[in-house]
């Protein structure tokens, strides 16, 4: 089985004993690709590092609102001139959080609108977060994208089905995850069993959002099968048909290479 982990932090000091062993694991478990955004500036050439040290590792750089006082107004440009260089496969990640205490919203925007202006400019999908904050993120990919074409995914969605639709129009796609394998997430499991599965991606978030299966423990790119399996029960589908899928949306949307052999 092929199946893509639309988002994973495997650059994440919490993989730093057992990296190798984390990315084999997920080749096993046919995790072959995998989509790594970054977090901070600082961050990135350990990004660069992590994902040219394993192939099927994809690097999206990127500014995250929750790591706001790392960020720097210069470091908008810093990311441009990046960006140009290293041909990475998205920007992110980026986005507004509007549920951790003490994250200047202006601030966020100044960011999340700079990051977006950079998609626009050089045509990369977006890699968001939109944490309490799915109306502003679309009110804000409304304003910067226009009719221009932004396209991307955000991540660990979990709006309403009217706020998924309105991603949809826009050009987004939904990412799910770990989250979705808890009972009690009845708003996000009636979502993804009725939605078009052409807007959906599959993720861990991996080393948070654990799945239920591993509650309170690390997360990983190899538990990836387990939120397939959990879709494909809620939409009453073969997983076979809901992997291929999921990852077709991947490679259309951030241009995929190939699983590597």
């Amino acid at each position: 089985m092929d199946l893509v982990d639309s988002h994973c932090h495997l650059d994440a000091e919490e993989f730093d004993a057992d990296r190798e062993a984390v990315v084999a694991r997920a080749r096993a478990a046919g995790v072959a690709r995998q989509v790594v955004p970054a977090v901070t500036a600082a961050s990135w050439p350990k990004l660069r590092q992590v994902c040219r040290a394993a192939p099927g590792l994809y690097p999206a750089y990127g500014l995250h609102p929750t790591f706001l006082a790392a960020h720097r107004p210069a470091h908008l440009d810093e990311l441009r001139d990046w960006v140009e260089r290293e041909q990475p496969l998205a920007i992110g990640e980026c986005g507004l959080d509007y549920f951790v205490e003490g994250l200047d919203p202006r601030a966020q925007a100044l960011y999340f609108e700079g990051q977006l202006r950079l998609a626009r400019d050089t045509g990369l999908p977006l890699v968001v977060h939109a944490r309490r904050a799915v109306d502003a993120v679309t009110a804000a990919i409304h304003r910067i994208g226009g009719g221009s074409g932004l396209r991307g995914v955000v991540h660990s969605f979990s709006g309403s089905p009217e706020q998924a639709r309105q991603l949809w129009k826009l050009g987004f796609l939904v990412g799910l995850g770990g989250p979705l394998t808890y009972e009690r997430a009845q708003r996000l499991r009636r979502l993804v069993a009725a939605m078009p599965l052409e807007f959906l991606l599959l993720e861990t978030d991996a080393p948070d959002q654990p799945d239920a299966g591993i509650r309170g423990q690390r997360n990983e790119p190899a538990r990836l099968p387990t939120v397939l399996e959990t879709v494909a029960m809620l939409r009453d589908q073969d997983p076979t048909e809901i992997a291929a899928a999921t990852s077709a949306n991947a490679e259309r949307l951030f241009a995929l290479p190939p699983a590597p052999l």
